[in-house]
């Protein structure tokens, strides 16, 4: 059986790669590590994951992005991944997102990492 995924969604690639780099060192052990550079490609990869039963733990999105951003992305996901966890990234303090990530796509965590890029480390 494969090992569950871990999707991280950012337009970001430099973030994208700090990002699934530092996940794979954590993690790799017990998850496969996936990413994905848009809203758009990680709902696609999500249902391509879907087709093959393969079992989707955690979706890490950064919520600023072109075309269609965190929050919205995980409203669509929900309807193919229902019961995986869900966490909104961002390096803006950006309160109405996290109410409204809150409210609408129950949200398990909002991190904001503008700290943590300042220093280099983004997990």
């Amino acid at each position: 059986m494969a090992k569950p995924v871990i999707l991280t969604v950012d337009d970001d690639p430099d973030v994208l790669r700090a990002i699934e780099r530092d996940l794979r060192q954590r993690y790799s052990d017990r998850y496969r590590i996936l990413r994905a550079e848009s809203g758009m490609a990680a709902l696609d990869l999500l249902r391509r994951l879907q087709q093959r039963n393969d079992s989707v733990a955690l979706l890490l999105i950064d919520h600023r992005m072109p075309e269609m951003n965190g929050v919205d992305t995980l409203l669509a996901a929900m309807k193919i991944y229902p019961n995986t966890k869900r966490v909104l990234l961002t390096a803006y303090a950006d309160t109405e997102a996290a109410i409204k990530a809150i409210n609408e796509v129950q949200l398990n965590h909002y991190l904001d990492v503008y700290k943590r890029q300042r220093y280099g480390r983004l997990a």
